[in-house]
């Protein structure tokens, strides 16, 4: 790496805390909500991921950058073929010891070169590892990065939970894939992840994806998907009632992942909260209630839904191992069901795939 690109730079935490490291990335003054994720790969699908707008994500991995990233190619439906969206999505990256060489057959690039082309901040330098046991103690807090020769330009960072930030991420109208397949599923776009359609395509659906706030009500479909999404579902209100409408219409399936989960819970009358640090990683336990089948999970959230205010006639569904929270609810006798996980991976362990099969095949049985 050529010394135009380490130009120093600091990371100043919410309560004050300071850490000295330098610049990799496009040089600007940034600020947002401090994260840390502990997967040890997956760097492409994770900065492209929409769950992680408004958000510096710090990776506890130390040695980040050595397989490059792949090329922006699209397939020919205009699905990325390698990331899981169009574009990067973090506010700035913070990293132990970023590697400029790289090595993978599918390279074609740098992740500096990536990010400065995106105009997205990196950092390293940094001791990721005190950083994380910092947010850990303290919890997720908001943060400033700060380069040399770029001066203190940055606002503080905004209230992270008062911002819509589905609405910026969501697509604007309505997008159909696979058009003229047997089965309809209307996909609501909270900032969905690429590989979530890839999954429900290969399963042979046509996908109907619609914003955030659209009432899809209007539409003929044969079964709901609720997507991932960042920020807090609490400034979500439209696409709960929508949700609402949905379930009084009738029995049609319903799947929710993440985002979804905690909107199917509101709709159903249930509360979320926000986690002190939340759960960004590639090794998330979680079991099955009511039997011992115990699944490793990628994710990534913040909030999570509250089992006890669960009405009588929900359940929760899976349950993390780590720290007790909720990671999925279903109805008691209607065919919906929901994951705090991504069972799409992208990055991360593919375990829990299945779920993609069930809800196919509540569609079929709908028929």
């Amino acid at each position: 790496m050529t010394s135009d690109y380490m130009k120093e730079a600091v990371l100043i935490l919410g309560d004050g805390t300071k850490f000295h490291g330098r610049s990799f990335g496009y040089e600007k003054a940034v600020s947002g909500e401090v994260v840390f994720n502990t997967a040890m790969t997956g760097y492409p699908e994770s900065l492209t991921d929409p769950s992680y707008a408004g958000q510096i994500m710090a990776l506890t991995y130390p040695l980040v950058g050595n397989y490059g990233v792949p090329a922006s190619d699209s397939a020919p439906n205009g699905l990325p073929l390698f990331m899981e969206s169009g574009k990067i999505h973090v506010e700035a990256l913070i990293v132990s010891d970023y590697s400029d060489g790289y090595s993978h057959w599918n390279a074609a690039g740098s992740l500096g070169q990536w990010l400065r082309k995106e105009k997205v901040a990196g950092i390293t330098d940094i001791d990721t590892r005190q950083l994380t046991k910092v947010l850990r103690e303290h919890g997720v807090m908001t943060g400033r990065i700060l380069i040399e020769g770029t001066g203190d330009s940055c606002a503080e960072a905004a209230d992270y939970a008062g911002i819509n930030y589905v609405d910026k991420v969501s697509c604007k109208e309505v997008i159909r894939y696979n058009a003229g397949a047997p089965l309809k599923v209307v996909l609501v776009d909270c900032g969905v992840k690429a590989n979530i359609i890839r999954c429900l395509l290969r399963r042979d659906v046509e996908v109907i994806r619609v914003p955030w706030n659209y009432d899809f009500t209007q539409l003929e479909y044969d079964g709901l998907f609720i997507s991932n999404g960042p920020g807090n579902p609490d400034n979500c209100g439209e696409a709960v009632a929508n949700i609402q409408k949905a379930m009084a219409a009738g029995d049609r399936p319903i799947f929710g992942i993440c985002m979804g989960n905690q909107l199917l819970a509101k709709a159903g009358g249930a509360s979320v909260y926000k986690l002190r640090y939340g759960h960004r990683s590639h090794n998330q336990p979680v079991r099955m209630v009511g039997t011992e089948r115990c699944f490793i999970t990628s994710q990534n959230h913040g909030y999570a839904v509250d089992s006890n205010t669960l009405g009588k006639d929900w359940e929760p569904l899976f349950i993390n191992m780590n720290d007790g929270s909720n990671e999925g609810i279903r109805h008691k006798s209607k065919p919906w069901f929901s994951a705090q996980f991504h069972p799409e991976a992208a990055s991360g362990p593919v375990d829990t795939e299945f779920l993609f099969d069930e809800f196919v095949n509540l569609l079929h049985k709908g028929i």
